[in-house]
Order: structure tokens, then C-alpha cells, then sequence
């Protein structure tokens, strides 16, 4: 399994949309994929019965159903099946500690109490190991505009795991990076008394901020020479600004902390996630 994009699958409509978007990035990226079920932790409105043969029975036609979704898009890859009696969110953080993704599908745009608060999804975005992908069950098929968007508000090591996930997506499906820095305007409490009688004006921060991006980029064009490179520098706070950028994309890249406690997952990402239109990899970094 090392290496594969890991779906998992809860039986449910919202399944169908992950498949589809897991097999699709396991044929663009010449990798296996791994559907997982967990029986033990079908949702409760499924139209069954509680006894474990059922429930088994039940999941077995789900992963078969979805191994004939990725097949019928993508014939040529590698797919395999897994039914495990853990719960599913130790069985999917087990799992990401050597899934190069994983894939997700939450249950519609908006819908926290059934997606984000106290799910499935929610525990593991914040604990897996690799990079996390949430796709909606409305998600469209065709996007106005392919791209992938990735904010870079940190230099260094940092944001290097998000950086090199976003510009391998874009390399694996021929398409574009978008990357957004967000600015604020300094307020007057910001300068030391040392500081020079007139504050910079908004076309020089602006400018400042586009010289940090060229310099956090400028290692990434080279080391991936066939992605066209969008540097988009706005003012604004980090979260809507994003929004804005992705409302047709084809994916919304964000990063998290590790070990970050007590919220598993900060304000950016949850933005990310409640409210962008196109799918949401959330991916872990230093």
C-alpha cells in the first residue's frame, strides 16, 4: 500500500465524488489505489441492519461498487480493497503514514455538523501524516478555471511540504499554480520609535510583499520548469483572500501544523474547508 492514494469510503452518496477524484490522481501520478471501508464505523441511517454479517456484507458491495468506479474511468491502474474492523479514523491515520494522499468526501457544502464537527473527516485532517484531500458530493466535474491555488504566507522549511504538493499536482495534471500572499497594512503600533518619520504606503508594502513571493518561488519555478507560475500578491487577511482566488479552481492547497493543540486544525483551514468550492488538500508541515 505504501505510496497509494488512500480513499475512504463511508457508504454513503458522498463516496462516489472521492473515487472519482482519487483514481483520476492515481492515473495522473502512475499510482496504486487503495479503497478502504471500515464496517465497524458505517453511518447509522444506512438502510441496514445492526449485525455485524450485515454490515460486512454491506461494505464488501461498497468497496465493489467503488473498484468498478475507478476502473470504469481509469482502467489501467492498480486498485485494491480493504475491509477492517478498526474504527475508521485509526484505520485512515494508520494508513496515511505511508499514503503518498488520501482522499475524503464530506456530505455538502456548508453542511458542518454532518462534515467538519465531531466527523470522521474532522479527526483525520488533523491527524493524518500525509497530505488530506476533502471533496464535496456536488462537486462539479469540469472547472472554469484548472488550477491549482496554494497560499504562501511563510518562507523557509515551513511551507515547504505545501508548496511541493501544490506545484506536483499542477506538473501531474499540465496545469497552472496559483500562488496568493495576503497583506495587511501596518497600523501605527507596529513601528519602533527608531523607525523613519513616514511609514511605507501601501504600494511599497505591496511591492515588498511581491519581492518575498518572487524569492519564495523563484526555487520551485526552477525545480519544476514546465509549471506556469501565477503570483498573485492582494491586500486582505489570508483566508477570504484565498477564497477569492479559488472560486473555479481545481484545488485549494492550504497547510497545518503538526501536533497543533487544542484545535487540531487552525482558522485557515476551517475557512478552507466550510466555505471553498473547489476540493481542499490539507497538508501537513513542520
Amino acid at each position: 500500500m505504501g505510496g497509494s492514494v488512500v480513499v475512504g469510503l463511508d457508504g454513503a452518496g458522498n463516496s462516489v465524488p472521492a473515487v472519482r477524484w482519487g483514481a483520476e490522481e492515481a492515473a495522473a501520478r502512475g499510482l496504486p489505489l487503495h479503497l478502504l471501508h471500515s464496517w465497524v464505523s458505517q453511518p447509522l441511517n444506512l438502510p441496514i441492519a445492526q449485525e455485524a454479517a450485515n454490515k460486512k456484507r454491506y461494505g464488501a458491495e461498497v468497496l465493489e461498487s467503488a473498484e468498478a468506479v475507478a476502473l470504469e474511468l481509469h482502467p489501467g491502474i492498480s486498485v485494491t480493497a480493504e475491509q477492517v474492523s478498526e474504527q475508521a479514523v485509526d484505520a485512515l491515520v494508520d494508513r496515511s503514514r505511508q499514503a503518498t494522499m488520501m482522499v475524503l468526501g464530506s456530505r455538502g457544502h456548508g453542511a458542518i455538523a454532518g462534515f467538519l464537527l465531531g466527523s470522521v473527516s474532522l479527526h483525520v485532517l488533523g491527524r493524518a501524516q500525509c497530505p488530506v484531500i476533502t471533496v464535496r458530493e456536488e462537486e462539479a466535474t469540469t472547472y472554469g478555471r484548472p488550477e491549482v491555488v496554494v497560499g504562501v504566507q511563510e518562507a523557509g522549511t515551513q511551507g515547504e511540504a505545501v508548496l511541493d504538493f501544490a506545484f506536483s499536482a499542477a506538473e501531474a495534471h499540465h496545469t497552472s499554480v496559483r500562488a496568493v500572499r495576503a497583506w495587511e497594512p501596518a497600523t501605527v503600533t507596529d513601528f519602533v520609535p527608531t523607525a523613519p518619520a513616514h511609514p511605507p504606503d501601501d504600494e511599497e508594502l505591496a511591492a515588498g510583499e511581491e519581492k518575498k513571493l518572487a524569492g519564495i518561488l523563484a526555487p520551485w519555478r526552477a525545480k519544476f520548469p514546465d509549471v506556469d507560475v501565477i503570483a498573485h500578491v492582494q491586500r486582505g487577511r489570508i483566508a477570504p483572500v484565498l477564497l477569492g482566488t479559488c472560486s473555479q479552481a481545481r484545488l485549494l492547497v492550504v497547510g497545518r501544523r503538526m501536533h497543533r493543540t487544542p484545535m487540531l486544525l487552525g482558522p485557515v483551514v476551517f475557512a478552507a474547508l466550510h466555505h471553498s468550492f473547489c476540493p481542499v488538500a490539507v497538508v501537513p508541515r513542520i
